[in-house]
């Protein structure tokens, strides 16, 4: 068996005296993922400990070096996400978030210009994000998402709010960073996908490698 990409382990995420995550043991290898759920389920809080954004006991380790309680600005350079429903403050432009995440993450596998035209993102790109709709947000957050050189990509329900004709270059994007440049992909969804599928459980959810 391939050495995982992820390794969660003894991961549990409380708030107060709750738990609401719960994986003591869990390894990802390279693949794309779906994250199946219904709403409410967990999926976000999920996501966002695997990205390393919020609190949790445990450690996640990125490609059997990288932890990401010891080493979290490195592990966040190498994990990238985008959430369900972004939200960015109102009084910055499209272009300064992307220009923060360039400093951040360094070259990106594809030229950046190239992907805000390929998103069709330059026509409101400087404007500022209070001005945006839910689809300018969710096409700038996958932008986002999709910067730098990561090791792996979470995307939060990226299939809501986005117009039906930006489907296929998700589809298009998600295949080829795969593909090309070796990104495992991480993907919440609370609709069935591909019957056949690789399916592990986590929390009752389920896990499922296409």
């Amino acid at each position: 068996m391939s050495a995982p990409i992820l390794h969660l382990s003894h991961v549990i995420k409380a708030y107060h005296d709750t738990t609401i995550l719960e994986i003591p043991d869990l390894r990802l290898t390279y693949g794309v993922y779906w994250l199946l759920g219904g709403n409410g389920a967990g999926k976000t809080t999920t996501m966002k400990v695997i990205a390393g954004l919020i609190p949790f006991s445990g450690d996640i380790i990125l490609n059997g070096t990288v932890s990401c309680s010891k080493q979290p600005v490195q592990y966040r350079r190498l994990v990238n996400y985008a959430e369900a429903e972004p939200l960015y403050p109102g009084f910055i432009t499209g272009s300064d978030l992307v220009a923060l995440y360039v400093k951040t993450k360094g070259p990106g596998f594809k030229d950046v210009e190239k992907m805000i035209e390929l998103l069709g993102v330059s026509a409101f790109i400087h404007q500022p994000v209070s001005s945006y709709s839910s689809g300018m947000l969710k096409k700038v957050s996958l932008l986002l998402a999709f910067t730098g050189q990561p090791q792996v990509i979470l995307l939060d329900e990226p299939l809501i709010t986005l117009d039906t004709q930006s489907l296929p270059l998700l589809y298009t994007l998600v295949e080829e960073f795969h593909q090309q440049y070796g990104v495992t992909f991480c993907i919440t969804s609370h609709q069935p996908v591909t019957a056949g599928a690789i399916q592990l459980q986590v929390q009752g959810k389920n896990i499922v490698k296409i």
